[in-house]
């Protein structure tokens, strides 16, 4: 029976009027409402006509996770009065609510609403783009901008403008960018209505409790254990200050459990929330309690979608796990971060669902208006192999067809395409082939599809599958770094784990060994099974691990194969104990490498270093940068032989003669590599010239034009070049170092050609080779020595050399040698006055100036009084304009 006073409590009731409205005219609409007002429950009935109103019709509710679907959907059935079966399907069918995960659907054809997630719904478009049967889609809480929910919204537009123009559409979120859907779904004809639901008018008091000490920021998935404690602290104050159950939010499962045993002793019952709890505890904590109070530690899968019964505390870390992506090292990694302001919102809310409530904000109120007003979509900033996958097979391999609210970030979509073509799965235009089409249909990453595709041949469909599934989830550090030591731990296991393990396995063997097109290759189970089956082997996969060559190999070689057929870019060698180069280039360290012992299989965990750190090949299947390290941090791998490296990385396998410049001068070798990984190299006794003289021209660039030898008669000749460009422009050239640098070729390519070594280059006479640059073509290089003349003759006889090393050119003279010289002398064809340093009898500085006349008037008096009597061998005329110059004494002057 229906639950009439529980749905007529729902607040969302009020807006279902102008929802009804806004489907019958343009089809699509926003709805905003916030937690707590039934848009996830209420709605989804209303539409479908299980309520009593309105025609009946089939309704698809996607959410972004496992967790919220279940919940939905159970939430559902308990307001019409039914249940979502469990165990085997009914004789008679599924209810009227289902719901479908990966690995687990409880649906069938009397099912008139169905919850699924929206990589399910992915699945399903790709199979069926016009989703047969069903009449609305509602995708919830689509402010959290998860990127198959961004994918999913995309490809139903395009079925609604094209195949569908009667599929009814909804775009649901209690704080969301209304505008932004509104405009998004309305398309070409203009924005789609929103409506908006009022709210549970439950006041939620909000209470600043930021640490008293600062603590350190988050980076990668690291969190100040002091922040932690400091969390712990506010769940106990809120347990003293407050009544009713608290709700705890931190970003991950490691902080989930460290705040837990903080919280040991205190007064109620720990319950830990999040994506890899088992079913049972899920549903034990949105069930409520039994008058015992509760502590409920979550992670963002309590944001939404959810409502959990008793909560009137909210504590709030502020902080969020979220994915990126480091397209030059080709990691992907979850992050911390301060969680957004909309988060915020959300999270505060599970306080006043059901009562006044409170919420403990683990920061400054001044650091409020500084966090993201929402969070990034996972379009700007995760992997996006996966999505242009699915845009291929979508038939827009560029994905500038489809309607995103953001456009994906043109590097990431160039990574991907390349990875995606490595792998067989596009094809040189980017058009999905049919290799890539049946990996889209394994419900798992690009590369992991790939790695049980190809691996399953080799080592069995079952072994196959259990590697990749174990890929699938990082399984749980206590399970350590040693891939293969994790699976057999996941095996033996009887942990929550183990059983989400040992599922997704049997649905992958399954979907691996069907036929194409097989019911088992969509990543969804059948009606009523927990899994999708049994492994099944084929001719030649080896389907029980016990057939063919696969059942000679080894735990540890088939989980290194499968790892490395995954990522075979992360393929990785030794440099030193614990140290590793990935065949990306990307340098990688071991968590706690130490020195001693080998390798023990099974034996790695924390505290005791790493089992892997004797290894000599590695597949590195996880692996972060924390934030400033130079190397990677790996978190899972596998041994591998070199063999195994080169067969699961055959694109990056080359042999070629590698010429080029290297700590200092020219390396001629025949190398053969893996990617970044040198395999093996010999000398070589002839190499290309032309590689040659690239290697030569990358060491002038990279060392500069001090390899060549510079004379003194070079520096000045380059000296003049300068001061001529500088005063006269074109056609003189610029001979500085970056302009010589860009046209190295010209002025020295007769050296270049000669050139093998560093050595050679020292030999080369640069100012031999930069006379070639003066304009010898134009004739004006006839008057180079008249416009900035070496040396300059003055009056004695003597031929003094000018110096253009500054600003302007100067001449360093004997005072009594320009005796008689009225004018100082000027070059640049009479532009520019040459500098005269006039020096004593010894050669010291005595004066400056650029008008001698000036000085004979005016300046001489003062120095012939200062120097007369220091050298009264040399001659100190009264009227040095009408002297005799000379270089010599007064003597020899006499005696002519």
């Amino acid at each position: 029976m229906i639950r009439r006073d529980a749905l007529d409590q729902l607040p969302v009731r009020t807006a279902l009027p102008a929802l009804r409205a806004a489907l019958d005219g343009p089809g699509s609409a926003v709805l905003c409402a916030p937690p707590g007002t039934g848009k996830t429950t209420s709605v989804p009935l209303d539409l479908a006509g299980l309520t009593g109103e309105g025609p009946v019709r089939r309704v698809l509710v996607a959410e972004p996770r496992r967790m919220a679907a279940r919940a939905a959907a159970r939430r559902m059935a308990w307001l019409l009065g039914e249940e979502v079966g469990t165990g085997a399907a009914p004789a008679q069918g599924w209810g009227p609510v289902g719901f479908t995960v990966r690995g687990e659907r409880r649906a069938g054809p009397r099912t008139t609403v169905e919850v699924v997630t929206t990589g399910v719904l992915l699945q399903r478009l790709q199979r069926d783009p016009e989703l047969a049967g069903v009449d609305v889609v509602v995708l919830d809480e689509c402010h959290e901008r998860h990127l198959d929910a961004d994918t999913s919204a995309a490809f139903l537009l395009d079925v609604r403008e094209t195949l569908r123009p009667e599929l009814r559409l909804v775009a649901a979120s209690a704080t969301t960018d209304a505008e932004g859907w509104a405009r998004l779904l309305g398309g070409a004809q203009g924005a789609a209505p929103v409506v908006e639901a009022t709210g549970v008018s439950h006041p939620v008091e909000v209470v600043w409790a930021p640490p008293e000490r600062p603590v350190r920021p988050a980076h990668g998935t690291r969190v100040d254990p002091a922040l932690l404690t400091h969390v712990a602290g506010v769940v106990r104050r809120a347990l003293r200050e407050r009544t009713g159950d608290v709700l705890c939010f931190l970003p991950g499962v490691g902080e989930i459990g460290r705040v837990a045993g903080e919280l040991a002793g205190v007064d109620a019952e720990v319950l830990q929330v999040h994506g890899r709890a088992p079913a049972e505890v899920q549903d034990a904590v949105l069930a409520g309690g039994d008058g015992v109070r509760r502590v409920v530690l979550a992670t963002s899968v309590a944001e939404s979608s959810l409502t959990v019964p008793g909560v009137r505390v909210v504590v709030d870390s502020g902080l969020a796990r979220v994915p990126r992506t480091d397209h030059a090292r080709g990691l992907s990694a979850l992050t911390t971060v301060r969680a957004s302001r909309a988060a915020a919102r959300q999270r505060a809310g599970r306080a006043g669902r059901e009562a006044p409530g409170a919420v403990y904000r683990c920061w400054a109120e001044g650091e409020d208006g500084r966090l993201p007003a929402f969070p990034d979509p996972e379009i700007r900033v995760a992997d996006l192999t996966a999505f242009v996958l699915q845009a291929a097979c979508w038939g827009d391999p560029a994905a500038d067809g489809l309607a995103l609210l953001d456009a994906p970030p043109a590097g990431a979509l160039a990574a991907a395409r390349e990875v995606l073509t490595a792998i067989g799965a596009v094809d040189g235009a980017g058009r999905a082939t049919e290799r890539g089409v049946r990996m889209a249909r394994l419900g798992l990453h690009p590369r992991l599809a790939r790695a049980l595709l190809d691996g399953a041949p080799e080592v069995g469909v079952r072994r196959a599958a259990e590697v990749v599934a174990l890929l699938s989830e990082e399984p749980p550090r206590a399970y350590g770094d040693d891939l293969a030591a994790a699976w057999r731990t996941a095996r033996r296991g009887g942990d929550a784990y183990g059983a989400r393990w040992r599922q997704e396995a049997r649905r992958l063997a399954s979907a691996a060994g069907e036929p194409r097109g097989g019911s088992g290759a969509g990543g969804e189970p059948r009606s009523g099974s927990a899994a999708a089956g049994e492994p099944r082997g084929g001719s030649g996969a080896g389907g029980d691990g016990g057939r063919g060559a696969g059942a000679q190999l080894t735990d540890d070689a088939v989980a290194g194969l499968l790892a490395a057929l995954a990522f075979p870019e992360r393929v990785a060698r030794a440099r030193r104990k614990g140290s590793y180069l990935m065949a990306s280039g990307t340098g990688a360290e071991l968590a706690g490498a130490q020195a001693g012992g080998g390798h023990r299989p099974g034996s790695s965990g924390p505290g005791d270093g790493s089992g892997l750190r004797d290894a000599e090949w590695l597949a590195v299947a996880v692996a972060d940068r924390p934030v400033a390290a130079a190397s990677a941090r790996v978190r899972l791998a596998a041994v591998i032989d070199e063999e195994t490296a080169c067969a699961a990385a055959p694109a990056l396998y080359a042999s070629g003669e590698e010429v080029r410049w290297s700590e200092g001068d020219v390396v001629a070798r025949r190398v053969t590599r893996l990617g970044a990984i040198e395999l093996a190299a010999r000398p070589l006794t002839a190499p290309d010239p032309g590689l040659l003289r690239d290697a030569v021209v990358s060491g002038l660039r990279r060392e500069g034009l001090g390899l060549l030898r510079w004379s003194a008669a070079a520096v000045s000749l380059r000296q003049r070049m300068a001061f001529v460009h500088r005063e006269l422009g074109a056609p003189w050239p610029d001979v500085s170092d970056a302009a010589l640098l860009e046209c190295v070729e010209e002025w020295l390519g007769v050296e270049l050609g000669r050139a093998r070594r560093r050595a050679d280059l020292e030999r080369v006479d640069a100012g031999q080779a930069l006379a070639r640059l003066l304009p010898w073509a134009t004739g004006d290089a006839a008057r180079f020595d008249e416009l900035a003349p070496e040396r300059i003759e003055v009056p004695s006889g003597s031929r003094v050399r000018v110096d253009y090393g500054g600003a302007q050119p100067v001449l360093a003279v004997k005072l009594q040698e320009l005796f008689g010289w009225q004018e100082s002398p000027r070059v640049a064809g009479g532009r520019v006055p040459v500098l005269v340093h006039l020096l004593s009898p010894a050669g010291r500085p005595a004066a400056v100036t650029a008008d001698l006349a000036s000085f004979w008037r005016d300046g001489y008096r003062s120095v012939r009084a200062e120097l007369r009597g220091r050298y009264p061998k040399h001659p100190w005329p009264e009227d040095p304009s009408a002297a005799e110059p000379t270089r010599h004494t007064s003597a020899r002057l006499k005696r002519g």
